[in-house]
């Protein structure tokens, strides 16, 4: 299953945000905090949803199942959205992404293991460090074994 490599500009989105890991999964609690408030967001370009995270430098060298990172519930907004009360302005830079369409359950964590130990050792890029995130459209059904969704990965080019 080969990416798409696509190269993004920045973008503002609106949401909320949780610390978590995976040992801690609290993804669940935060898209039941986001999900009844996402009609408060004006200025929305699309129904499309994004869980993106944000992992701390170095988090991909060494795994472990406890190190913590940020959690987003977004959705794309336009540059002069404002801020719902109870909800957070986020950046996401631009910059070069493979995109892989997974068809599946999002339970099911094996299209990252593929992503990390299969797919990107074998490629021509390596890991950067920016914004890692899914975009959840029509088609996706949580933990649905047909959902569709897009796993944005932030790549480079190896040196």
């Amino acid at each position: 299953m080969p990416p798409v490599i696509l190269n993004i500009s920045s973008k503002k989105m609106i949401g909320m945000r949780v610390i978590t890991s995976m040992t801690n999964n609290r993804t669940g609690l935060l898209w039941r905090s986001f999900m009844p408030k996402r009609n408060e967001i004006a200025g929305a370009l699309s129904t499309d949803r994004y869980s993106l995270q944000v992992y701390p430098s170095g988090y991909f060298k060494r795994f472990d199942a406890e190190a913590e990172f940020e959690k987003w519930a977004l959705v794309e907004v336009e540059d002069d959205a404002a801020v719902p009360d109870g909800m957070e302005a986020f950046h996401l830079p631009g910059g070069m992404y493979a995109v892989f369409h997974y068809t599946g359950s999002s339970a099911d964590t094996r299209i990252f293991n593929y992503i990390f130990s299969e797919w990107l050792p074998a490629s021509d890029y390596v890991l950067d460090d920016r914004p890692h995130f899914e975009v959840l459209g029509e088609k996706y059904r949580n933990n649905d074994p047909a959902s569709e969704e897009d796993i944005w990965i932030p790549i480079k080019p190896k040196a």
